[in-house]
C-alpha cells in the first residue's frame, strides 16, 4: 500500500530564541543554504549598520546591500546590485520592509532567502508573498518560502513595543479570517484547505490565550511561532485566504482611503477582526478577543486610532471592493449605510468604551 502525502513548503531551519543571532554565521553555513559563505545580504541604512558591525566578523565572504524603502523600485534595485555576485543566497535582515524586499530580489535572481527578523510586526516574515509599495499604491507579489527563519528574541524585546502589538492584532485576526473561510465554504462552495485552516486558526488561539505580555520570552515565543506557522499555512493553501478575511479588507479599506491616517496593519486588523466576529454573532468570541487586545495595548474601537464612528462606518462599507471575488462576513451580510452603523453601535456598547 503506497503513502500517499503531500509535500509542504516550510524553511529548513527555523530557530526562534533569546541570542539566536549568535548563531547565525552557523545556521548560513548549513550546506543546504550556503557551504562556500557566499552571501548577499541585505539590510536597513540605519538599524542595519549596527547589526552589520557586529555580525560582519562572522561572515567573512558576505556582501552588505543597503536597501533604500519598501518600494518595488527598491526591490528590483537590490535584485540588479546582486544579479552578478554569484551568491548562494541572500540574507534578508531587519523588519518586515527589508524582509520583502529580500524575497523578490531572491525570487529574481532565483536564490534561496533566508529571514532574520528584527521585529514581529505582521505574519508575513515567512509567507509566500512580497508586499511592496509601487506606483498603483501597494502591490503582493507572489515568491518562494524562505528556505530558513532566524529570530533572536533579545533583538525583539529592543525593537519598539509597537511592533510587537502589531504582529499580536496580525496574529489574531487568523480566527476571524478561518472563519470567514468556512462560511465561503458553506455558502459558495470555495475549498478550504484543512490543514491551512487548522495551522492558522492554531497560531492566533495560542497567542489569544497565552497569559504572558509582550515583554516576556514565553509569549513572544508563542507569538513568534505563531506569525511563522500562518506563513506556512498561507503557502499550504497556495493563497492568502487561511490569514485574511474581513479583518484584512477593512485593513485595506483604512489604508486606502485615509492613506496618511491609516494605523499599523496589526492594529487595523485586530480591530477589523473582533468587529468582523461580531457581525458574525459570536459575540462572546468578539468580547474576548476585544479584551485580549486591550490587554496588550491594542485598539479595539476606531476612536483609539483616531477615527470618527462614521469613518469606520464608511471603511465598513467599503471594505469589500478591496478583494473583489473574496467571501467573508461582509460580503455575505451585505448590509446597507444604516446597518452597518447600527451594527457598529452594538459592537461598541457590547465590548464598552
Amino acid at each position: 500500500m503506497p503513502v500517499l502525502t503531500r509535500l509542504i513548503p516550510s524553511p529548513v531551519v527555523v530557530d526562534i530564541r533569546p541570542g539566536a543571532l549568535d548563531d547565525l554565521a552557523g545556521v548560513l553555513a548549513d550546506q543546504r543554504i550556503s557551504a562556500s559563505g557566499k552571501l548577499a545580504i541585505a539590510i536597513s541604512g540605519g538599524s542595519g549598520a549596527a547589526l552589520r558591525e557586529r555580525l560582519a566578523p562572522a561572515l567573512p565572504g558576505a556582501s552588505w546591500y543597503e536597501v533604500g524603502g519598501g518600494t518595488l523600485d527598491d526591490a528590483i534595485k537590490l535584485a540588479d546590485g546582486m544579479k552578478s555576485g554569484h551568491y548562494d543566497a541572500v540574507v534578508g535582515l531587519g523588519g518586515g520592509k527589508i524582509i520583502d524586499c529580500a524575497k523578490f530580489a531572491a525570487a529574481r535572481i532565483g536564490l534561496p532567502l533566508v529571514a532574520v527578523a528584527t521585529n514581529l510586526s505582521h505574519d508575513g516574515l515567512c509567507s509566500p508573498v512580497a508586499t511592496l509599495d509601487n506606483d498603483a499604491g501597494r502591490g503582493s507579489y507572489g515568491v518562494p518560502n524562505p528556505i530558513a527563519v532566524v529570530i533572536d528574541l533579545d533583538i525583539i524585546r529592543e525593537a519598539p513595543v509597537r511592533f510587537v502589538r502589531s504582529g499580536i492584532g496580525d496574529a489574531l485576526s487568523n480566527i476571524s479570517a478561518v472563519a470567514d473561510w468556512e462560511l465561503s465554504h458553506r455558502e459558495t462552495g470555495e475549498g478550504i484547505d484543512g490543514l491551512a485552516a487548522a495551522m492558522a486558526r492554531q497560531a492566533g488561539e495560542a497567542v489569544l490565550r497565552h497569559p504572558g505580555g509582550v515583554g516576556d520570552d514565553d509569549f513572544l515565543q508563542v507569538l513568534a511561532e505563531g506569525l511563522v506557522l500562518t506563513g506556512i499555512s498561507m503557502s499550504v493553501a497556495g493563497d492568502s485566504r487561511p490569514a485574511s478575511g474581513a479583518c484584512h479588507e477593512i485593513n485595506h479599506a483604512f489604508d486606502l482611503l485615509f492613506p496618511k491616517r491609516a494605523a499599523s496593519h496589526g492594529e487595523q486588523c485586530g480591530l477589523g477582526a473582533a468587529f468582523a466576529m461580531h457581525l458574525r454573532g459570536a459575540h462572546e468570541d468578539a468580547g474576548f478577543m476585544a479584551e485580549v487586545l486591550r490587554r496588550h495595548g491594542l485598539p479595539v474601537l476606531p476612536s483609539e486610532i483616531g477615527f470618527t464612528a462614521e469613518e469606520f462606518v464608511q471603511v465598513v462599507e467599503f471594505a469589500p471592493q478591496t478583494r473583489p471575488g473574496r467571501y467573508t462576513i461582509l460580503e455575505h451580510l451585505d448590509l446597507s449605510t444604516d446597518q452597518i452603523r447600527d451594527a457598529f453601535a452594538d459592537y461598541a456598547k457590547a465590548i464598552g468604551s
